[in-house]
């Protein structure tokens, strides 16, 4: 029986999910393409899990963050999620911190294991794991967007990234780090890269030999690093104001930026003022990835002309911060005093808290993340005609309080939120869903997974790794690398499920119809489930007789669970004509699941 002829036959019986044809079990990508909101996106792949919803009538209440999400749920009459099962906890918690899927071995001794704390011992595991190091070094570094302009500076920021993860270090003493990074060579001097990364290339042929300097425009890279750490870690997006003032320009889109000028602009980026950017010289040709970064210059030319905004018209040029306008103190070195100003500001912690709490519950208190309005975070004091920004402006505040009370320690608060019965609540839902009860985290929101964790996923399921560098080594998980890679069927698989190339800010990955299409034809699938090469379906042939043991063990490795009476039956079915290939389809159709390719 051909692949997809066992997926046409499967159809008709819940081995598929309830799925009715093979369109139906690719709805969720195909329907989705436009990026509904979490809750939208959530209730179209639900459908499609395992099990039956359950309601709760009232959760425990583990930590500040349920009471803020449950109080204000059963105040305004809001049905909730029942928690998920462990089950499906357990598969969730891998990827949100490791980013891979779990073995069948760990999956059922998680299943069998009776403690009462087996959740959050879990997260206390994982969090300890060298992939957690991989997974989250990797979201930094797409983050900062790091790749060729870093030159090979690029593994060395990595490498700084992996050690800060490991040893848990403070999260604005990383940030300060990266805003006052000085070095002879970014090559030796990892956070300096960040600097570097963010460099505006000068007008071809306009430096003259030895004038290395104007071979990066200066100014406009100031500018850059300015956006860049009010995304990152302010969660303002401060592009507009630097072409022109927020007043007359901004009233429909940011009422506080409406009261920043470019001026105010001006002045955040003099923090810069006195950098410069000097590219690395051999015989007389500048090398563009390898820099010096000083602070010899002599400040922010608010005349200087520009390759990338507007021109600019001059006035003062004295560093200040633009949240609170404070200047910059004479005798400090203006990036360590910018550094000091933004991280001891309270948005600095709560931005931060946002983000993570981004990724780990599939939507953020102030969304989108990085695109706060800070006039609309007060629900005593709101602009006229205006909707509060933060859906818990109480839960955030509270969130970066406890971020800092706990010296900006990540896994702390990644710990706050997993053992949470909020993060824990099932995808599914008891009733019918709105869209307006999405802002309450009313169930758990399913998020897609991204490129390198789809590919990661297949290596664990089928046995077979990848084939990537990291530096002089191969490794075999796309996310142990410091830069997307992949060539071939592989990167053209990748880049369909979103693989960034980092010369954009990071997105979550959109679903497209190229996608599905790619899960069924695709040798980076079609070749791996294949019973060769040491695959998992190989070794499973060759280590049991009973092709029911076959099929449990290709479910438990493949969707983390195991198969129901129905599945089972149908998929050991599919084995008797022809035990290799039925292995080979069994466990080709459940990588072609939705629910082998969302996080719920």
């Amino acid at each position: 029986m051909s692949r997809f002829l066992l997926l046409a036959a499967a159809s008709a019986s819940l081995i598929w999910a309830q799925q009715d044809t093979f369109a139906g079990a690719h709805a969720p990508i195909l329907n989705n393409a436009k990026k509904p909101d979490a809750g939208a996106v959530t209730d179209s792949i639900a459908k499609a899990l395992p099990g039956a919803p359950s309601g709760a009538r009232k959760m425990a209440r583990v930590n500040f963050i349920d009471d803020q999400i449950f109080g204000k749920m059963e105040r305004d009459g809001i049905a909730y999620s029942g928690l998920s099962s462990d089950g499906e906890f357990f598969r969730r918690a891998h990827l949100d911190l490791i980013g891979r899927i779990p073995s069948s071995a760990e999956v059922v001794a998680f299943l069998e294991d009776k403690s009462p704390n087996k959740r959050a011992k879990l997260v206390d595991e994982l969090l300890e794991n060298e992939a957690f190091v991989e997974k989250w070094s990797y979201f930094f570094m797409e983050l900062f967007r790091a790749n060729g302009k870093m030159g090979r500076g690029h593994q060395l920021f990595h490498y700084w990234l992996k050690e800060g993860l490991r040893s848990d270090r403070p999260y604005d003493d990383m940030a300060r780090s990266l805003m006052a990074a000085s070095a002879k060579s970014n090559l030796v001097v990892a956070a300096s890269n960040v600097l570097v990364r963010e460099h505006v290339e000068g007008k071809p042929g306009q430096a003259l030999d030895g004038d290395d300097i104007s071979k990066v425009h200066q100014i406009d890279t100031h500018d850059e690093l300015a956006i860049q750490f009010g995304k990152v870690f302010l969660g303002v997006n401060f592009s507009c104001v630097s072409c022109h003032d927020g007043a007359g320009h901004l009233e429909k889109v940011n009422v506080w930026l409406t009261s920043r000028t470019r001026r105010d602009f001006f002045a955040f980026a003099a923090f810069f003022g006195k950098t410069r950017y000097i590219p690395h010289v051999e015989n007389n040709q500048a090398i563009m990835g390898h820099f010096i970064v000083d602070d010899l210059a002599n400040g922010y030319d608010t005349k200087g002309q520009s390759l990338l905004r507007t021109p600019r018209w001059g006035g003062p040029n004295k560093p200040a911060f633009i949240l609170t306008r404070e200047a910059a103190k004479p005798d400090v070195e203006p990036r360590e005093e910018m550094g000091r100003m933004l991280t001891a500001h309270p948005q600095f912690a709560r931005a931060t808290v946002n983000m993570f709490w981004w990724r780990l519950m599939g939507r953020g208190i102030v969304e989108p993340y990085d695109e706060f309005d800070l006039a609309r975070q007060d629900p005593l004091n709101l602009p006229k005609g205006w909707e509060l920004q933060p859906s818990h402006p109480e839960l955030l505040n509270a969130l970066a309080n406890d971020f800092v009370k706990n010296g900006y320690k990540v896994k702390s608060l990644f710990r706050r939120i997993m053992n949470s019965s909020a993060y824990q609540l099932s995808a599914q839902y008891p009733g019918e869903w709105k869209d307006t009860y999405t802002p309450y985290f009313a169930r758990k929101y399913v998020r897609m997974l991204s490129a390198e964790e789809v590919h990661d996923a297949l290596v664990s399921a089928t046995g077979r790794p990848g084939s990537f560098k990291y530096g002089n080594e191969k490794v075999g998980m796309a996310m142990q690398s410091s830069v997307p890679s992949g060539s071939g069927e592989v990167k053209s698989f990748m880049t369909a499920f979103g693989q960034s190339n980092r010369s954009n800010p990071p997105r979550p990955p959109a679903a497209s119809p190229l996608q599905p299409l790619l899960l069924l034809r695709s040798p980076v699938v079609n070749d791996r489930v294949l019973a060769k090469n040491d695959s998992r379906v190989q070794r499973l042939l060759d280590s049991y007789k009973d092709d029911a043991k076959v099929v449990e063990e290709l479910f438990l490795a493949t969707l983390s669970r195991f198969p129901s009476g129905a599945e089972k039956q149908l998929a050991v079915a599919a084995l008797t004509p022809n035990r290799t290939e039925g292995a080979q389809n069994v466990q080709w159709a459940l990588i072609n699941l939705s629910e082998f390719l969302y996080n719920y």
